[in-house]
């Protein structure tokens, strides 16, 4: 099955969108093949400004109508206490506050943006999925995450190469309580990183320390740029460590 013979079949769709490679592509196949659709962006205390900045201009550029919601994650049964299924409590929250806004726009069928990469197994959020009948034509497809960016790149998407991002809750070790103080303050260090020209790295949350998790062809930036980095880190964070575990 092919994304066009997906839209044929499925005329009037709601897509949950993140502003990432694959939610961006879908939805763009969507408006592409004509179908009836609208883009539904939960933001929440685990999405950083620039995710939300990034689905305004892709919902923008791709000339798809969007609806941002808000949602209190946090809030959530389990979601700050941060266990291993974590994720299954926060994918169940956002996406039924999804399906609501869907129906009560009159979009009887919602979907998001697993490709054929992403490993059910891995992800438990997948569960929250699959028991709201969420449906992700990417994966039902076979198209993988190296098919979507070239896809993307040939569409003339801005997301093509966009790196993964994993929401702020992931920073934080499972089993240690999920907290707004540390959720802004990873983000705060995150776009620090980002604005001294980092891409693709992760400032994990260690025992009062700042864990950077920095790609090896960027060590040389983190080392010219250590002092500075230590500096600034450290008024937020008791010390700065470097993961050199990192792939």
């Amino acid at each position: 099955m092919t994304l066009d013979e997906f839209f044929r079949d499925n005329p009037n769709v709601a897509v949950a969108f993140s502003g990432g490679v694959d939610s961006t592509y879908l939805l763009w196949a969507a408006v592409r093949a004509g179908a009836q659709v609208k883009a539904f962006y939960v933001r929440s205390a685990f999405q950083p400004q620039f995710e939300y900045e990034d689905a305004l201009r892709a919902a923008r550029e791709i000339g798809a109508d969007l609806r941002v919601l808000q949602a209190d994650v946090l809030a959530v049964g389990h979601v700050a206490e941060n266990p291993a299924d974590r994720c299954y409590y926060c994918k169940q929250a956002i996406f039924t506050k999804i399906l609501n806004a869907a129906r009560e726009d009159g979009f009887p069928v919602i979907l998001d943006g697993t490709n054929a990469s992403d490993d059910a197994a891995d992800r438990p959020g997948m569960r929250a999925l699959r028991e709201l009948s969420v449906r992700s034509p990417l994966r039902e497809c076979g198209l993988t995450k190296a098919e979507v960016r070239r896809l993307s790149r040939e569409a003339g998407l801005f997301t093509w190469d966009k790196p993964a991002y994993a929401c702020l809750a992931t920073r934080i070790p499972t089993g240690e309580e999920i907290t707004p103080e540390k959720l802004a303050r990873t983000e705060r260090a995150e776009a620090y990183l980002s604005s001294l020209g980092f891409s693709d790295f992760r400032v994990r949350l260690l025992d009062g320390c700042a864990r950077l998790q920095i790609r090896p062809e960027q060590i040389g930036l983190l080392t010219e740029r250590r002092e500075e980095i230590v500096s600034e880190l450290k008024k937020a964070y008791r010390a700065v460590l470097w993961d050199l575990e990192t792939r």
